[in-house]
C-alpha cells in the first residue's frame, strides 16, 4: 500500500510500504477514506517531536471503511464506516477510566500513537489498536468531510481550549492564533455562552475568516498593541480566558499579559520549544494555567451536534486532494498563508 513516510526531520515521502494487518485481537484495519494533515504533522517534520523516528508513517485522524476485524470485535463489522480519533483507548486502565484517554497506560502512557508511536493514518489503510473503545462508528447524516475534523482538531480547541479554560457565560475570551485549532475553540467557545471573542493572528485574511468561526473581534498583532486594544475593549480588566493556539513562545508570553486576575490561560499550542513562565508576575494575580494533550471525549457529544446541524465543520476545508496527492497537500498546508489555506481535507 501506499503511504506517507517519515524520512527524518525535512523530509518525507509518498511511497510503499508493507499493508496494514491485524495484530492483536482488539484491532481493525480500516480503509482509508479520507485524511487530513495537522500542525503536529509539521512539528514533526520539523524535528520537534523526537519520538518520531524515521521509516514512521504520519497522520493521525481518518475517516474509512472497516475491511477486517480481530478476533476479540464483537460491536464493529466489516463495512463500518468509522471516525479513526487522534487518540487511542484501551478503555480498561486507570487514565482512561477517569476520562483521560490521551494517557492511556496500556499504549505505553501517550493515547496519541498514530503517526507518532506506531504507523498512522496517511495511507491507504491503517491498523486500529482497541478498536472497540477507540473509533466511532458515524451517523448517515455525517459526511466523512464533516467526520474528519472532529477526530482531532476540534475536540482539541474543545476540550483543551474551551473546557479547560473554564468559560463561563458571559466571560471575554481572547484566543491568540487564528489556525484552524484557534478557529475550533473560536467556534466552541459560545457552546459555553462567551459574551465575546476576540481572535488575534498576523494574518488579516486569518482574520477575517474568524469571524465566520464565532469571532465578534480582531486584532492584528502585527499593527496593533494587543494588550492595549484587549484593555481598552474590557474596560481595563482584561479577559477572562485567554487561549494560546500557536505554540512558539513569544505567543504564550503574550497570553500571560492579557489575562485579567483570576482568569484562565489554557495553552493548545504545540510547543518545540521552552517557554519562559513569569511567575514572579502571575502568581499574585490568581492566574491558572492549564495545558493538556486532546482526550477525545467529546467526540460523541460533538458527532451528534454536526448531526443535528448545530454547529457547522465544512468551513474548516479551504482546499481538496486526491490520496495520491498528499505531497502536493503537505505543500499547500505547509505554507498555508501563501494559498489562503486552513485545513485540507485528502480523499480518495
Amino acid at each position: 500500500m501506499k503511504a506517507l513516510v517519515f524520512q527524518g526531520p525535512g523530509s518525507m515521502s509518498w511511497t510503499d510500504v508493507p499493508d496494514a494487518h491485524l495484530v492483536d485481537p482488539t484491532d481493525v484495519v480500516v480503509r482509508v477514506n479520507t485524511t487530513t494533515i495537522c500542525g503536529t504533522d509539521l512539528h514533526i517534520l520539523k524535528g520537534d517531536v523526537p519520538a518520531v523516528t524515521a521509516g514512521r508513517v504520519l497522520g493521525h485522524e481518518a475517516v474509512g471503511v472497516i475491511t477486517e476485524v480481530g478476533s476479540a470485535v464483537t460491536s464493529l463489522a466489516v463495512g463500518d464506516r468509522v471516525l479513526v480519533p487522534a487518540i487511542t483507548s484501551c478503555g480498561k486502565c486507570g487514565p482512561c477510566k477517569c476520562a483521560m484517554p490521551s494517557h492511556c497506560a496500556s499504549v505505553g502512557g501517550i493515547g496519541w500513537i498514530f503517526g507518532h508511536l506506531i504507523d498512522g493514518t496517511q495511507a491507504e489503510y491503517v491498523r486500529v489498536p482497541f478498536a472497540e473503545t477507540s473509533v466511532h462508528v458515524l451517523p448517515e447524516a455525517v459526511t466523512n468531510e464533516q467526520a474528519i475534523f472532529l477526530a482531532d482538531i476540534r475536540p482539541t480547541g474543545f476540550e483543551i481550549g474551551v473546557q479547560y479554560a473554564r468559560v463561563q457565560p458571559g466571560d471575554t475570551v481572547v484566543v491568540v492564533g487564528a489556525g484552524p485549532v484557534g478557529l475550533a475553540s473560536m467556534r466552541t467557545a459560545g457552546l459555553y455562552g462567551a459574551a465575546t471573542v476576540i481572535a488575534v493572528d498576523l494574518s488579516e485574511a486569518r482574520l477575517q475568516r474568524s469571524l465566520g468561526f464565532g469571532a465578534d473581534e480582531t486584532i492584528n498583532s502585527g499593527t496593533v498593541d494587543v494588550r492595549a486594544r484587549v484593555l481598552e475593549l474590557t474596560h481595563g480588566l482584561g479577559a477572562n480566558v485567554v487561549i494560546e493556539a500557536v505554540g512558539i513562545p513569544e505567543t504564550f508570553e503574550l497570553c500571560t499579559a492579557l489575562v485579567r486576575p483570576g482568569g484562565n490561560i489554557a495553552n493548545v499550542g504545540v510547543h518545540g520549544k521552552p517557554v519562559d513562565l513569569h511567575l514572579e508576575d502571575l502568581w499574585i494575580n490568581n492566574i491558572t494555567i492549564t495545558t493538556g494533550l486532546v482526550n477525545g471525549t467529546t467526540i460523541p457529544t460533538l458527532l451528534d451536534l454536526v448531526a443535528h446541524e448545530k454547529i457547522d465543520v465544512g468551513t474548516f476545508s479551504t482546499h481538496s486532494f486526491g490520496l495520491e496527492q498528499m505531497m502536493d497537500a503537505y505543500d499547500v498546508f505547509a505554507h498555508a498563508d501563501t494559498h489562503d489555506a486552513l485545513k485540507v481535507t485528502i480523499s480518495r
